[in-house]
C-alpha cells in the first residue's frame, strides 16, 4: 500500500510516497504532522511510480529488490531538489564529537565506517553518528551545517538533528598515519567524485558545482591516510577539532 506523508529533512518541507518498508521506516524520525506545512509548500516532492521501479528492476544487473530500489531513488529524487535549495549530500559517514560534525569521506570499502566506529569507541558516550552514508550539508546564514537523512546505506545510523560542520576528510587506507590540509583543487576533485552526477538538468550541476566551490573554501579539508587503531582516531581528532 502506498503511503504518502509529510516531513521535514535537513530543513527542508518534503512530500514522499513509498510503498516498501525500508524507506518508511527509515524516514519515521523525520515525519511531522500533516497540518505542518501545506503541500503547496513543500520544497521537495519524492514520489516514484511503481512502473519506473519495475523498469530499473529489469535493466539493473545487481538484482537489487524493489524495496532496495524505493530506497535508493527516492533518496536521489531528494538529493535533486536539495541541490536547488543550494545544499547538497556527500558519501561519508558523519561523526559528530565535542557538538562539531566531522565527514570522513572515501570509495566504498575504504573505511571511512569502520573509522568513524573507532571514534565511537573512543569517545563514548560524547560521540555519535549523525549519518553514515549520505549526509546533508547547507549553508544556514553564515554558518554550514550537516544534517541526518534517511538515507544512510547499508545501516539505520541516522539521526534527525542539525549539527555544525567542523571539517570534511578524504579518507585513505594507509600503513602509517598522516593527515595534512588539502589544497582546493585536490578536494574538488574528491568531493565531485563523492557526489551524484546524474543531475538530468544542466543547471542542477550548475548550482552544484557553486555550492561545492563555497564550501571547499569555507569549511577546513583534510587528507587523511590511517590504519585502524586509536592512534589513527586521536591524530585526527587532534587535527580536525574545532574547540
Amino acid at each position: 500500500m502506498r503511503k504518502r506523508e509529510k516531513y521535514i529533512i535537513a530543513e527542508v518541507k518534503t512530500i514522499m510516497e513509498t510503498c516498501y518498508d525500508r524507506t518508511y521506516n527509515q524516514a519515521r524520525a523525520y515525519s511531522v504532522p500533516d497540518d505542518t506545512f501545506d503541500d503547496s509548500e513543500a520544497e521537495s516532492e519524492v514520489i516514484i511510480e511503481d512502473e519506473f521501479l519495475e523498469e530499473r528492476f529489469r535493466v539493473r544487473k545487481d538484482n537489487l529488490p524493489l524495496e532496495g530500489l524505493e530506497y535508493i531513488y527516492t533518496g536521489s529524487i531528494f538529493y535533486r531538489d536539495l541541490i536547488k535549495l543550494g545544499g547538497m549530500m556527500l558519501h561519508s559517514s558523519a561523526v559528530v564529537v565535542d557538538g562539531y560534525a566531522y565527514l570522513f569521506s572515501a570509495d566504498s570499502g575504504t573505511g571511512k565506517s569502520t573509522h568513524t566506529g573507532l571514534w565511537l569507541k573512543h569517545f563514548a558516550d560524547k560521540a555519535f553518528i549523525l549519518n553514515d552514508d549520505k549526509p546533508a550539508i547547507r549553508k544556514i546564514g553564515d554558518e554550514w551545517f550537516a544534517y541526518g537523512t534517511p538515507w544512510s546505506g547499508k545501516t539505520d545510523l541516522n539521526v534527525n538533528t542539525k549539527v555544525k560542520l567542523g571539517a570534511i576528510v578524504f579518507l585513505e587506507r594507509s600503513e602509517e598515519n598522516f593527515i595534512e590540509e588539502a589544497e582546493i583543487e585536490w578536494a574538488f576533485t574528491k568531493a565531485f567524485a563523492q557526489t551524484t552526477r546524474k543531475l538530468n538538468k544542466v543547471e542542477n550541476l550548475d548550482k552544484l558545482l557553486d555550492t561545492l566551490e563555497k564550501l571547499l573554501k569555507e569549511v577546513p579539508i583534510y587528507r587523511f591516510g590511517c590504519n585502524v587503531s586509536d592512534e589513527a582516531v586521536l591524530k585526527s581528532y587532534e587535527t580536525i577539532r574545532r574547540i
